[in-house]
């Protein structure tokens, strides 16, 4: 918390300083403790970039620089003032001045432009190119990292908050690397500022030391010219390690260690390498002409640490060997069988989705899938399984897969920069005709331009994301049973023991356990009814279960209890559209009915199996015609049987008993089912025969 409040009083403090050393003259012993300041935070900040192990731990780097070459150009502002009003700057930069360039004007303006150019030309623009690259493929990379992250989520593999950190750190990766690409501008705008300082220095002392003091022109060169290439070079050496420092921090990889560490490691496996480079530098020495010893020198050692390298090889290899299980660890069988394990719900996309998924860039299919969760919560009485969503590069371009249990049972394609338009007469707009994949129906893919023309033409206009839900919304509503587990029964019964325990204690009682109930609410769901109100269906069952205890038994006394409902959900405006079964022909099939341990069928010959759902699909295509549900009626004994003859050719179309409908609903017969109709004699006897 300390450190947190002098961060904060620091650095804006340093700030308002570096505004003030450029407009208030300073004396030459403070302008000696600046420059000193200045060397130190360049040196500083070089050794931290060396030292870190990843770009996120010194992720101030590019406020920073900023920062540091304000400071650097605010010292040039206060020198060139003293040297040009004073003759002298301090003796940091008098020293640099006669010492370190000889007190010659030639070789200090050349080891300066040498320098300068060093950080313009190769380190500054190298770094910033890195930068750039580095910001583009961490922005392209982002989405994939993120699905990634999801999928570890989805799969168990990480908690929450492990996934909201590393959401966050490719987040900062990403915040980083652009910023590193502003900074670096930064950076070459002090070489070329130290560049004109140092122009304007040299032009501006040499006319005020003859013009205005009247010194010799050799005087007036030694005094202000000196001291010019003195400042420029105590500028640039900090400004060239800020530069190198930026380089290593946009180049660095991420690693288990410093920079340092890796390269030796890295190097301490190469040791034929080295030695081969030795004798390399050994035999350039008996070139003619060329000093021997030193290339002697230099590569004898180098074959000799060559050496030693390659003794040790064998020695580090047996370390890795024996420290490999404790390094990486196998997995353990709980965490194979977790990897192994079929996802209930899974949704591959192909790469160029990866869009759809991603919220940095617009994207809010996850966002619509958890919704989509919490709606059919509401709609059905249970929660979904999460869906595992993954891209896959094996699929084509814009293309997606559903699958219930690892088994695909729905697809499409969803392609970029188009909407999906649904309806009749889709001449007038661009694009390509399809079926569209969720009810068949007609459609065109057209370009994203053309929507609002087609909603002005009455169209149906679906985005991708909309209808990937859309097709995973009827998808799970078409096999809800098969996607209630005993798991998710079992916290629904726990629920109903928290309100009603009375009802849990009786079911106890009848001796129905989850398995039981899961076989019910799964028939239910199958059946396109919610369970939403549980406590009747317990309630139901359980009283059921006393007397019988059959899962059909168990289903129609459910179906009993929320007949009202049931009929009610499949009325239009309070209307029901029934289709019943003539007298005899109910007396036919009652005939036929057979028990088994699977639950009621019909035996009946295949002519008049053919004519009943002949007859029930014209039924109901009249009805679809109309806008209206069909619902076939039968008595309660023969509802199970029919619907299970009916679910393969007529799955839309609901059976239910008579005491199933409310009497709050209005019935309109638009129909009747006559086995007998336009049947031969001769396959009348083959019915008779058969029953």
């Amino acid at each position: 918390m300390e450190t947190s409040r002098a961060g904060r009083v620091m650095f804006p403090a340093a700030v308002v300083m570096v505004v003030a050393v450029m407009v208030i003259p300073l004396p030459t012993t403070l302008i000696d403790m600046l420059i000193v300041a200045n060397i130190s935070i360049a040196i500083l900040i070089l050794l931290v970039s060396m030292n870190v192990t990843k770009t996120l731990e010194f992720s101030s780097f590019p406020a920073l620089l900023l920062i540091v070459t304000l400071f650097r150009l605010a010292l040039n502002v206060a020198t060139s003032r003293a040297v040009l009003s004073e003759g002298e700057a301090g003796q940091v930069i008098e020293t640099f001045g006669s010492v370190v360039v000889g007190g010659s004007l030639v070789v200090g303006l050349v080891i300066f432009l040498i320098l300068t150019l060093v950080q313009f030309v190769v380190i500054s623009n190298g770094s910033g190119r890195v930068a750039e690259v580095s910001a583009r493929f961490t922005l392209d990379a982002m989405p994939g990292k993120q699905m990634a992250i999801d999928a570890d989520l989805n799969a168990g593999a990480i908690g929450e908050d492990e996934a909201r950190q590393r959401r966050r750190d490719v987040s900062d990766e990403a915040d980083f690397y652009g910023a590193m690409d502003g900074a670096s501008k930064f950076v070459k705008g002090d070489a070329i500022a130290g560049l004109v300082i140092t122009a304007v220095n040299l032009i501006g002392g040499f006319l005020i030391g003859v013009v205005q003091r009247g010194l010799p022109i050799q005087e007036a060169i030694s005094t202000y010219a000196l001291l010019t290439v003195g400042d420029g070079l105590v500028s640039q050496i900090p400004a060239l390690l800020v530069s190198i420092a930026a380089g290593l921090i946009v180049t660095r990889s991420t690693g288990n260690a410093d920079l340092g560490s890796d390269v030796f490691a890295q190097f301490s496996h190469q040791g034929s390498a080295v030695r081969s480079a030795g004798f390399m530098i050994i035999m350039m020495g008996l070139i003619p002409g060329l000093p021997r010893l030193p290339f002697i020198i230099i590569g004898g050692g180098l074959a000799l640490i060559g050496q030693r390298l390659i003794k040790r090889g064998p020695i580090l290899a047996v370390v890795d060997a024996a420290a490999q299980p404790e390094a990486i660890a196998p997995p353990s069988a709980q965490q194979m069988a977790h990897d192994a394990r079929i996802e209930p719900l899974e949704l591959d996309i192909s790469l160029d989705l990866i869009e759809l998924v991603d919220g940095a860039s617009g994207g809010d299919l996850l966002d619509r899938v958890s919704a989509l969760r919490r709606k059919l919560a509401m709609e059905l009485g249970f929660v979904m399984p999460p869906v595992r969503t993954r891209d896959n590069a094996q699929l084509p371009l814009s293309s997606y897969v559903i699958k219930a249990h690892g088994v695909a049972v729905g697809q499409g394609v969803a392609p970029a920069g188009r909407v999906l338009v649904i309806g009749e007469h889709l001449d007038p707009l661009p694009g390509d005709d399809v079926k569209e994949p969720v009810f068949g129906l007609d459609a065109r893919w057209t370009p994203v331009e053309f929507r609002v023309q087609a909603e002005l033409a009455g169209h149906t206009v679906v985005d991708r994301s909309t209808l990937i839900v859309t097709h995973l919304s009827e998808l799970v509503r078409r096999r809800a049973g098969r996607l209630i587990s005993r798991t998710d029964v079992k916290e629904l019964i726990d629920g109903v023991r928290a309100t009603d325990p009375t009802v849990i204690e009786d079911l106890a009682g009848a001796g129905l356990g989850t398995a039981d109930v899961q076989r019910v609410l799964a028939t239910l769901l199958d059946d396109g009814i919610p369970v939403r109100d549980l406590v009747r269906i317990l309630e139901a069952i359980g009283e059921r279960a006393r007397t019988i205890r059959t899962p059909e038994a168990l289903v129609e006394a459910a179906r009993a209890e929320l007949g009202p409902a049931i009929t009610a959900a499949l009325a239009t405006d309070g209307r029901l559209s029934v289709i019943t079964i003539a007298p005899f022909s109910e007396e036919r099939l009652a005939g036929a009915l057979r028990i088994t341990d699977a639950g009621s069928l019909l035996e009946l010959a295949p002519p008049y199996t053919e004519a009943m759902i002949a007859q029930v699909l014209t039924a109901n295509d009249q009805a679809v015609r109309r806008g209206v549900t069909l619902v076939m009626v039968c008595s309660a004994v023969l509802r199970p049987a029919v619907r299970r003859m009916l679910k393969s050719a007529a799955p839309t179309v609901a059976v239910v008993s008579y005491d199933e409908i409310g009497d709050h609903l209005e019935v309109e017969v638009v129909g009747q089912i006559d086995l007998d109709a336009s049947r031969s004699e001769e396959d009348r006897n083959a019915f008779a025969v058969s029953t």
